[in-house]
């Protein structure tokens, strides 16, 4: 059997128009991060850091962006994060006693445990216009900018005078209950073979649909959920998108808008994309030990081409001409090793993608179909998957918008991260406009980034990253503890916190070497921040540069976002909109989220009252900002 790239064939319906993958002999660079001197502000500075380290409070006024990039460059980048006024001058008092009264609601776990079932009987006692206009007061004035395009301009106009853009996402969902929510996952889950035959083929557990966790919102407090009905629903969900796309490309420059991959088409196929990329790697795995080298990080290991040629003959996997012919003309195997990235490209491009779900099976020695048949439908279903990509990311391009991939489950989030890789290798030839996402809270983290930097370091197109720490652990360690697979998640927060910090710090050591990588800084935690600071302080990294971004959801974490706005760094808030009773399922979710986030914390509360209280003392009961 011969083997040939994977190429973005993937990613576009049109194979004719697509051009192969020629992956260039490069040394890697260490992915270790190293001690660094540099001369910050006149004078020497040594910042010894390692995994977990939290930097200290940076005690400075904020930067002035008036001085010319290469000065910018030589000053260090300092914010003051304890400065109320600053931190709130576009917000007028009702504004900031909005927020004061939300979020201490926020605090009652009845309130909280029940914020469903009040809004449903509040919407029942008031009526509709006066439950919207209640709602419009309070948590949906709070977390949710409009209800459609026109009505969220103000905001993000207002916004974005105080330095704070943003990445549009349309927030209405269905309103289904649990039983109908895994009826249709089940359905749209679970091939017509497995239907047919149900265990014949050779699935694994972790990537097969389970009715007690069909309903994928159980567990999950601040991400979005799509269920599948039908080819016209992805096709509908796919024009919110683009509508989304269009707004924000009318409403700022260089804007965001962010897409999930499950909203485009039935998770079948990522379900199935998944376990055989998941398989494959496995395999590679196999083949490293068995060469002495497992155990190392993904990027170091390199198998000895000889010897693997020797063992894929042993296994059976194909005959001698056949794995000879595996690595030649592809510029594969020159250098007498094969890496990961070598390996993943091995995987075939075939007329028929339901022909790309072949695995390793050990016990034949023969690669297997991982299905025994694929109906007419369900090809055409996976192309239009695809075909649905290739269109979203077109009309970023001709929009000038960069587009978001979210991250989902790990069951469907291997072949969601190489579609969208995909998409990169495409359309991030000139400069980012493909962002994928990476949930720090998993124990593959590090390796899912660094392989990726270094793809993109080899094939010369600009990487473009979210660093998120995640929004399924419960459900993640729920599901992998009773279906019964290792729990793909950190053992703990401050696990998370030094993976988050390790996957960020490789990539702003691949900014340092190489400007073309970029990464969105998605957090609420300000030593998070404070520690992105640092490190651009030691990299002599400017703000100026756009290569460093950082992200919040509206209406959390303003005292973090709008000083580095006003400091002249690129900050972003997530910026829902949508119907008042379309939503709720989301305020639903942002009510549970703060539950956590300002029980943990009383920090925000106290700089909104200090706030507020600045401003009465100076005789500002009717401030209103300026912009």
């Amino acid at each position: 059997m011969s083997y040939t790239k994977v190429v973005p064939a993937l990613v576009r319906a049109n194979s004719d128009n697509i051009k192969r993958i020629c992956l260039s002999q490069g040394r890697f660079r260490s992915t270790v991060a190293s001690t660094k001197r540099k001369e910050v502000g006149g004078r020497k500075e040594e910042q010894q850091v390692d995994e977990c380290t939290v930097v200290k409070a940076v005690q400075a006024d904020l930067i002035s962006q008036t001085k010319n990039n290469t000065d910018a460059q030589k000053q260090k980048i300092a914010i003051d994060f304890d400065n109320t006024h600053e931190a709130y001058k576009s917000k007028n008092n009702i504004e900031l006693l909005r927020s004061l009264l939300v979020f201490k609601l926020c605090t009652f776990d009845f309130l909280v445990d029940k914020n469903k079932e009040l809004m449903d009987l509040s919407k029942k006692v008031f009526g509709k216009r006066l439950f919207e206009r209640l709602m419009k007061m309070t948590f949906y004035g709070q977390f949710v900018a409009g209800e459609d395009h026109n009505s969220i301009k103000p905001l993000i106009h207002k916004n974005q005078a105080f330095g704070v853009g943003s990445v549009l996402d349309y927030s209405v969902e269905e309103d289904l209950t649990q039983e109908e929510a895994e009826k249709k996952e089940m359905d749209s889950c679970v091939s017509e073979a497995e239907k047919e035959s149900p265990g014949i083929d050779h699935r694994e557990k972790k990537y097969k649909a389970h009715r007690q966790f069909g309903d994928r919102r159980g567990g999950v407090i601040s991400a979005r959920t799509y269920f599948y009905a039908d080819e016209a629903k992805c096709d509908n969900q796919m024009e919110t998108f683009l509508n989304c796309i269009k707004a924000s490309g009318g409403a700022s420059v260089d804007g965001f808008s962010a897409i999930k991959m499950t909203a485009l088409g039935r998770p079948q196929f990522l379900l199935q994309f998944s376990e055989v990329l998941v398989k494959w790697r496995r395999f590679f795995n196999l083949l490293a030990a068995q060469q002495g080298k497992s155990g190392m990080d993904a990027l170091e290991q390199k198998l000895e081409l000889e010897q693997l040629k020797e063992s894929l003959t042993k296994l059976g996997v194909g005959n001698k001409d056949d794995i000879e012919n595996w690595f030649t003309g592809e510029k594969l195997g020159l250098s007498g090793t094969i890496d990961l990235l070598d390996w993943n490209s091995l995987i075939n491009d075939r007329t028929s993608i339901s022909n790309l779900l072949v695995i390793p099976n050990f016990e034949t020695g023969q690669l297997e179909p991982l299905l025994r048949k694929f109906t007419v439908e369900e090809e055409k279903q996976m192309k239009r998957m695809l075909q649905r990509v290739d269109v979203l990311a077109k009309h970023a391009v001709d929009n000038g918008v960069r587009l978001m991939v979210d991250a989902e489950q790990t069951y469907f989030q291997p072949a969601i991260s190489r579609l969208t890789l995909e998409m990169q290798r495409i359309f991030n030839r000139e400069k980012p406009i493909i962002f994928n996402t990476y949930q720090c809270y998993l124990k593959e983290a590090y390796d899912n980034v660094s392989v990726d930097v270094e793809l993109s370091r080899r094939e010369g197109w600009y990487f473009g990253a979210k660093l998120v720490r995640g929004a399924y652990m419960y459900q993640e360690r729920s599901r992998a503890e009773e279906i019964g697979y290792e729990d793909p998640i950190n053992p703990d927060y401050e696990a998370t916190n030094r993976m988050y910090h390790k996957c960020l710090e490789f990539v702003l050591e691949e900014i340092d070497h190489n400007r073309k990588a970029n990464v969105m800084v998605a957090s609420h935690n300000e030593d998070t921040v404070k520690f992105t600071l640092e490190k651009m302080n030691e990299m002599a990294l400017s703000p100026t540069e756009n290569k460093v971004y950082f992200g919040q959801l509206l209406g959390m974490c303003d005292q973090i976002s709008f000083p580095l706005g006003q400091a002249g760094f690129p900050v972003y808030k997530y910026v829902p909109y949508g119907p008042v009773n379309e939503v709720i399922p989301y305020l639903s979710r942002r009510a549970l989220e703060n539950r956590g986030f300002m029980k943990g914390s009383q920090r925000e509360r106290s700089l909104l009252w200090k706030e507020l209280k600045r401003r009465l003392l100076n005789g500002q009961i009717l401030y209103k900002p300026v912009y």
